[in-house]
């Protein structure tokens, strides 16, 4: 594991946890998009699903069941705790219009045609458009407070930070997950429409 993993691993990490503490401490969810938190929970599900079958190491099995509890503790403030915070009218993306063809793409489109593989190449795409109803949701009120503005940016330099790791990867081990680094450069241009939308609204 290389230090761009690893910076990569704690900027999301951070980006979570900055959004958890957000609505913790306004009580409130406003401008924060619960679809998008659904899509993510989904995303950790589908991918997570080796914790029963595969032990890689302490590290990585820790990660992924904060990543995992991190998820459905933010579903939960945003549709439970905090619903009447919730802006369900501006949180009207269309999530079909995103589940369908990533289905279709993880079944046509894998490493291999197994229950587990398919879910673990569904999740990698899934996460490549998980934070379009997020953006959507900026573009359509046009405001973001500055806290979810932060989650956003940890969330981009996650994802900046996993584009060294496949690069530091491929020259030090040879190795390429085409799967992996198509949908990791689509969701990097979508944190950079991000960062457009910030500086333009």
């Amino acid at each position: 594991m290389n230090i761009f993993r690893i910076l990569g691993d704690i900027s999301h990490l951070l980006a979570i946890i900055i959004l958890l503490v957000k609505i913790h401490k306004s009580k409130s969810c406003a401008g924060i998009s619960g679809k998008s938190q659904i899509l993510f929970a989904l995303v950790f599900t589908t991918r997570y699903l080796d914790l029963f079958t595969t032990f890689i190491s302490a590290y990585n099995t820790v990660m992924k069941v904060i990543f995992l509890i991190c998820a459905y503790v933010t579903v939960y403030m945003i549709y439970v705790k905090f619903r009447k915070t919730f802006d369900s009218e501006n949180d009207s993306f269309r999530l079909e219009f995103l589940l369908v063809p990533v289905t279709g793409l993880s079944f046509l489109e894998n490493h291999s045609f197994t229950p587990l593989e398919i879910l673990w190449t569904f999740s990698i795409y899934l996460e490549s458009v998980a934070i379009l109803p997020q953006l959507f949701m900026i573009s359509k009120t046009g405001e973001a407070e500055t806290i979810t503005t932060h989650y956003l940016f940890f969330l981009g330099l996650y994802r900046a930070l996993y584009i060294a790791n496949w690069v530091w990867r491929y020259y030090t081990e040879n190795f390429y997950d085409q799967i992996a680094v198509v949908s990791g450069v689509v969701q990097t241009i979508f944190y950079c429409d991000f960062f457009y939308l910030y500086v333009t609204k």
